[in-house]
């Protein structure tokens, strides 16, 4: 893996187009580097093995061996961006710990997001090294939380918490005023510390502020800004809170 190196990428999509479509977003992005380009799952694999890249570009709907497949396989391994015309894969791609969901046809904006997240991750794990776990302690109080970031303890009011959203080995706490903060922990240790009666955990890679949010469906919860998939084992607990709540 990279620290201040370039990432190392393999982009995987049995389209021709949609491969050539990766591969000028990623010349065009400073500080990534394709170093294979496979057009199916299988090819991907050894590639994965011989190339031992940084991040796979990988789209879900392939023959044979499907993108979501090969994700799971390589649990572990390089971060998964995952590149698809189907929104409907997005619960899935959660599952499985993707760091993004790219939906086509991909913009260079919104490609330059996902790779934003990819940087972010592994400048985290860099600043991070050699860190436990119970060195990023979290303390919590009637109305508030303490979490470790940027080597302080900040103090975060429950209110202002919107929703937490795992990446890889942290998470990342998205408070009023477009702000976030990061901290290295688990969900599972996250979710534990938070009042049950307030957040809900609706997805392995997210728990939400019930205050904030603005309708739902039976697979999505829409705050104001950003719409969150509902994962199936943690949809009945969360129901139930929901409709504690009905009139």
């Amino acid at each position: 893996m990279t620290d201040s190196k370039d990432l190392r990428c393999i982009i995987v999509d049995d389209e021709p187009l949609a491969l050539e479509i990766l591969e000028s977003h990623i010349n065009n992005t400073p500080g990534l580097t394709m170093v294979k380009k496979c057009v199916h799952a299988i090819e991907a694999s050894e590639a994965i093995k011989k190339e031992n890249p940084d991040v796979v570009f990988l789209d879900i709907n392939m023959p044979e061996v499907s993108g979501l497949d090969l994700a799971q396989s390589i649990k572990g391994g390089p971060l998964v961006v995952f590149t698809t015309a189907y929104e409907e894969y997005a619960v899935e791609a959660f599952e499985v710990n993707a760091i993004d969901y790219l939906l086509k046809p991909i913009s260079p904006e919104r490609f330059a997001e996902a790779v934003q997240r990819c940087n972010e991750y592994f400048s985290l794990r860099s600043n991070d090294a050699g860190r436990a776990e119970d060195e990023a302690p979290m303390e919590s109080e009637e109305d508030f939380i303490y979490v470790k970031s940027e080597q302080k303890l900040i103090k975060i009011a429950y209110s202002d918490i919107r929703y937490i959203e795992a990446l890889a080995d942290y998470v990342k706490i998205y408070i009023n005023g477009d702000k976030r903060i990061i901290t290295l922990q688990t969900m599972k240790n996250m979710a534990a510390k938070l009042p049950a009666d307030r957040f809900s955990r609706v997805h392995r890679s997210f728990i939400v502020n019930l205050k904030h949010i603005k309708s739902l469906s039976s697979n999505k919860v829409e705050l104001s800004d950003r719409q969150l998939p509902i994962g199936k084992n943690y949809k009945e607990e969360f129901m139930n809170k929901i409709n504690k709540n009905l009139f």
